[in-house]
């Protein structure tokens, strides 16, 4: 299926991309990216991960992800997606190290650990097992750009977490900025994040370089407001009708709801298709976007940012927090 027009602004963050792209939209979205993506192949490495990102990215339904990765993007490897398996799949990460190739983008899903070379292994080369540190400390080099997707790879995650016991982290994971630390990393977060999140990202990097990107690395297109702004349950919160129970009417705020916290335009772009969203679907944000996720400052998810004070939502700290001024990445 061929990306229209509208499909394109749709996964490029609507009608900026009109003003970002006008050179696509005049010439038609197919072939021009199929020009560009002639010069830029993507290479994507999985570390420890759930595969949660590469399943959102299956998800991918308009156009569908065998067209995005046949028509417009030049997919080298991917370990869950390859046609090929054993040393022939390898043998693409050996001669992109060995060549020093800088045609490529390389996407990293997953944290890295640090601790032991076996704890996350791919492949082998002459007999022994390659850990996905190497081979990402290796690909990041000639890099043309590097993508961190998934909230794991851009700032550690669930992998990343400490033991409640010893207090450190079993296997030392760590983002991808703290493994490649002379490029620009863009990362892409979320638990997981949506395909056209992913794919409009590296669509992006192959017709226009560089996106914009906020203080934690996150393209400003995706990332650039709350999901309080934006939120179907806004009504609600301006005239101070808040849920007390999981599946009442209201703002889900008081019930640990971080969509003020948190940057992403789920509201609007909605998933699996336009079908539904986070706090629509009465979940509440879980601020997967942000940089302190799953901790939130080690007081966890779905618990009230601040008081239990009904007038505590009236006052003017609260007023400020709506209007995108409260984010929790520090």
């Amino acid at each position: 299926m061929a990306m229209n027009r509208r499909e394109f602004l749709k996964i490029m963050g609507g009608t900026t991309a009109a003003l970002a792209f006008p050179g696509v939209l005049l010439q038609g979205c197919k072939k021009a990216i199929e020009k560009a993506s002639e010069r830029t192949q993507v290479i994507w490495i999985m570390a420890q991960s759930c595969s949660g990102c590469s399943v959102s990215l299956l998800n991918k339904l308009n156009p569908g992800l065998e067209s995005v990765i046949t028509e417009y993007i030049g997919l080298n490897y991917h370990q869950t997606l390859m046609g090929g398996t054993g040393h022939v799949a390898i043998q693409v990460l050996e001669e992109a190290v060995k060549k020093k190739r800088k045609d490529y983008v390389l996407v990293i899903e997953g944290s890295i650990p640090t601790k032991n070379e076996k704890f996350c292994t791919i492949g082998e080369v002459d007999g022994h097992h390659v850990s996905a540190r190497h081979w990402i400390e290796e690909l990041g080099k000639n890099a043309k750009a590097v993508i961190a997707v998934g909230s794991c790879a851009a700032y550690g995650g669930i992998p990343a977490g400490k033991s409640m016991v010893t207090g450190e982290n079993p296997t030392g994971a760590v983002s991808a900025s703290e493994i490649i630390k002379d490029k620009t990393i863009i990362n892409v977060p979320g638990c997981p994040p949506h395909p056209d999140w992913m794919i409009g990202t590296i669509l992006h990097l192959i017709l226009k370089g560089m996106p914009k990107l906020d203080e934690y690395g996150r393209p400003l297109l995706y990332f650039g407001k709350t999901v309080h702004e934006k939120c179907e349950r806004l009504f609600y919160y301006k005239r101070g009708i808040f849920a007390k129970e999981w599946g009442d009417k209201g703002c889900l705020y008081e019930l640990g709801c971080l969509g003020m916290d948190s940057c992403c335009d789920i509201p609007e772009r909605r998933w699996n298709n336009g079908v539904n969203t986070c706090t629509e679907s009465g979940s509440g944000c879980i601020g997967c976007t942000e940089k302190v996720f799953p901790d939130y400052g080690k007081r966890g998810m779905y618990q009230h940012l601040h008081g239990d004070s009904r007038k505590e939502n009236n006052n003017s700290s609260i007023a400020g927090i709506a209007s995108g001024g409260g984010k929790l990445n520090g």
